[in-house]
């Protein structure tokens, strides 16, 4: 990831293709045309993530009678993500996932993916951030749902297993967030208490403005939830960005870094004859 100019964009797709692989690779190909830089998506091995009890409580879905009916049908296997990475590597885009267990992590390692993502909700899980760091993938971590003790305890469990955090991303956990919850001056905080590490902002609010401002503070990677419709069924649709705003954002932030400019006062050669116009005298 170059965090000296650009802007890294991920267009988080998860579980917003609702099992249908046509319209996971779909949602790559849009998130590539709207300018977006890699796709996420999210891995588990079912059985170890969720209980049997859990998996057996009713919930009536497109896939079945029970919340095992559901999460099974969203996941996708080796087939799917075959195709995802062939897809990926076609139109140029990097693609990598968020493993919610050992399992999703070691499987993942079968494609050359740039990143690791750690999911704001497997932060606190010592004996995984490990294993993720021991993969010597470089890693990318969301920080919802913690406090900066919280945050300071995980890196240093990453750092000592080995493992590297390429960016840490300032992020709240809820669906959609709203604007009072966002609290951007935490990319702040986040800055001062690892200077060695890029900070970014993974964002689930409704709107692009707080992205760009994440970018303003200082984020150097932006990440949101992306989907072809946000009236479909799923539990991330209503947080998520249409592609239309994925590109609009995209867009704004690939402004954004060149009015950012460098910081060297200097005379634009556009300025030298209004100059010459306006100033009565020069006598400095």
């Amino acid at each position: 990831m170059d965090t000296r100019n650009k802007i890294y964009v991920i267009a988080e797709i998860g579980i917003n293709h609702n099992g249908d692989l046509n319209k996971a690779l779909e949602l790559v190909r849009q998130a590539k045309q709207a300018g977006c830089d890699a796709v996420k998506f999210q891995k588990r091995t079912i059985d170890v993530v969720y209980t049997e009890e859990e998996l057996a409580k009713p919930r009536e879905n497109v896939f079945g009678a029970t919340n095992g009916d559901l999460k099974r049908g969203l996941e996708f296997g080796s087939v799917e993500y075959d195709a995802i990475d062939a897809e990926a590597r076609k139109v140029g885009i990097d693609w990598f996932a968020s493993p919610w267990d050992e399992q999703s992590v070691d499987f993942l390692l079968g494609y050359e993916t740039p990143y690791i993502k750690i999911a704001s909700a497997m932060v606190t899980d010592r004996e995984f951030l490990v294993h993720c760091a021991k993969t010597e993938r470089p890693l990318l971590v969301s920080t919802g749902m913690c406090d900066l003790p919280v945050v300071q305890k995980a890196v240093q469990v990453i750092e000592d297993a080995g493992g590297t955090v390429a960016c840490l991303y300032h992020c709240t956990s809820t669906y959609p967030t709203q604007d009072s919850d966002i609290n951007l001056r935490g990319i702040e905080t986040l800055a001062s208490a690892f200077p060695h590490i890029p900070i970014g902002f993974s964002g689930h609010e409704q709107g692009t403005l707080p992205s760009v401002c994440a970018a303003a503070m200082g984020a150097v990677s932006i990440e949101r939830h992306v989907t072809l419709d946000r009236a479909d069924w799923g539990s991330d649709q209503k947080a998520s960005l249409e592609m239309p705003e994925v590109a609009d954002l995209v867009e704004q932030l690939r402004r954004f870094e060149v009015v950012r400019g460098d910081g060297v006062l200097r005379v634009y050669d556009d300025e030298k004859p209004i100059a010459e116009k306006l100033r009565r005298n020069v006598t400095l």
